[in-house]
């Protein structure tokens, strides 16, 4: 994004460029939260919210990039079906969040 996002005009650069960059980086960021805190399932599926936040927020910054015709409907289209199955990951992972906040006795184990 951050390569996609140097090509977009200069007076977007505090607008436009800075909001896709942020939120394209905090979908990641929010992810390795989200793990960090698997321990705790609750703050494990916000975090996870957060990052689908994000995502979808980047999606709309794509429409604003797509609509001032600053990326072409090819570019739009591969990149909003990647934030598509990111989205579609984030949703599978907080609808089974047990499986992925739950420890055995050996993670307990190792960590004592």
């Amino acid at each position: 994004m951050y390569d996609l996002s140097k090509s977009f005009p200069k007076e977007e650069l505090y607008s436009l460029t800075d909001q896709i960059r942020r939120s394209s980086r905090s979908v990641s960021a929010n992810i390795s939260e989200a793990w960090g805190k698997r321990k705790y399932e609750r703050s494990f599926i916000a975090k996870l919210t957060d990052s689908e936040g994000e995502a979808r927020e980047t999606q709309t910054w794509l429409q604003f990039a797509l609509a001032c015709e600053y990326i072409n409907t090819e570019e739009f289209g591969k990149l909003n079906n990647e934030y598509n199955q990111i989205i579609g990951m984030l949703v599978i992972m907080m609808g089974q969040s047990e499986k992925w906040c739950s420890f055995s006795s050996l993670d307990t184990e190792q960590k004592d």
